[in-house]
């Protein structure tokens, strides 16, 4: 890699490290390629994504930027695994990790807040945006479908007393 290959890494590190609403740090030592190929199909679906890159370049490209914490996790063979909703990324490396024991979350940040394993776990449980989202429309659309049910209830009633009365009557 010559240099000018290097300082366009570090300057796409470093727009990485600016967008994204959570960064989470692994190591990835004895995974293979296949499983590896699987962890980022499953990032991908997530929105998010995984990168591999040299530890010093990405050091680089933490300096000055909100989640500078994380480089001092950046040591031996890491991955850095990325989205821009703030809790794709750490529960898919995180279900990821249950399945596979070569993965090992060693923390993250989400904005300038540093997260150790423990707060990448506690990250990967929160709901994520979508599903944030439908609880809340589920909330707004829940009074207006009693509403309704309430302003059709009257009517349905007075039809079953009616045709009760018509079985009656014949």
């Amino acid at each position: 890699m010559d240099r000018a290959q290097k300082e366009q890494l570090v300057d796409e590190l470093g727009q990485v490290f600016e967008s994204s609403g959570v960064v989470v740090v692994a190591h990835y030592e004895g995974m293979t390629v296949a499983e590896m190929q699987d962890l980022r199909a499953n990032m991908r679906e997530a929105g998010g994504s995984v990168r591999v890159a040299k530890n010093k370049l990405a050091k680089i490209a933490l300096e000055g930027k909100p989640c500078a914490s994380i480089a001092e996790y950046l040591t031996g063979m890491t991955v850095l695994a990325f989205s821009e909703d703030p809790v794709a990324a750490a529960k898919v490396i995180d279900n990821y990790a249950k399945e596979n024991d070569k993965l090992v979350v060693l923390g993250g940040a989400m904005g300038d807040q540093a997260l150790d394993p423990a707060g990448v776990k506690a990250v990967a449980g929160m709901p994520s945006r979508e599903e944030l989202i439908a609880s809340i429309v589920g909330c707004i659309a829940a009074p207006a479908a009693n509403i309704a049910g309430a302003i059709g209830a009257p009517a349905s009633n007075i039809a079953s007393i009616l045709s009760t009365i018509e079985e009656k009557a014949a």
